[in-house]
């Protein structure tokens, strides 16, 4: 099951410090997402991330991907229609952000997200968006499978859930940063590295 790292929301000392370890200790993708931030500080980040690790990140918009030589773009279902796969001049892996199992049926993409599978931990007040009969239901009627990210309060104690209702990997936000702590930070990496390899 694949494991994708989404960076805390908010900047936070020794940020770039903390992604290229999580790098060093197999850490496969990063979507780099910074709702509110202007571009030049998301440009900043991108500069102290050692570029050897560039080709494992997703950002949010076409700017970033002229600048490096990242893995893709992360677009929100508003913004896909808008997509031009030529606009950067080389191969970029696309994704988005899903709501509903309508979404994720329409979308044309690489790979998506699907969110809240559970209470969120980063986003107070954002609730479960299924019950497990409807997620087992959309894993029968193959709207959920390798394609789709489960995304939503995701810990390592939940992924064996996750696998058991046809997801092709999670995404991981607010178990790993834990508010832009770093104590403890690899540790949770790993357990949420093994959860998803077993």
């Amino acid at each position: 099951m694949k494991l994708i790292v989404i960076t805390a929301e908010h900047f936070f000392d020794k940020e770039p410090e903390a992604i290229n370890r999580l790098f060093e200790n197999g850490m496969e993708v990063l979507h780099v997402r910074k709702p509110r931030a202007p571009v030049g500080r998301v440009i900043h980040l991108m500069e102290r991330i050692d570029a050897v690790f560039h080709p494992r990140i997703v950002v949010p918009n076409y700017e970033l991907t002229s600048l490096f030589a990242v893995k893709g773009i992360h677009l929100s279902r508003r913004d896909l229609d808008l997509w031009q796969p030529g606009r950067t001049g080389r191969r970029l892996s696309l994704s988005c952000s899903c709501h509903s199992f309508e979404e994720i049926a329409a979308a044309v993409v690489d790979y998506m997200f699907l969110s809240p599978i559970f209470d969120s931990i980063s986003k107070a007040g954002y609730k479960q968006g299924y019950t497990p009969e409807q997620l087992i239901d959309a894993r029968d009627r193959h709207l959920i499978n390798d394609r789709v990210i489960a995304l939503g309060g995701i810990t390592a104690e939940r992924i064996p859930a996750v696998c058991r209702y046809g997801f092709g990997g999670v995404a991981v936000l607010g178990a790993l940063w834990a508010d832009g702590n770093t104590d403890g930070l690899l540790q949770r990496f790993d357990e949420l590295k093994t959860a998803c390899s077993i």
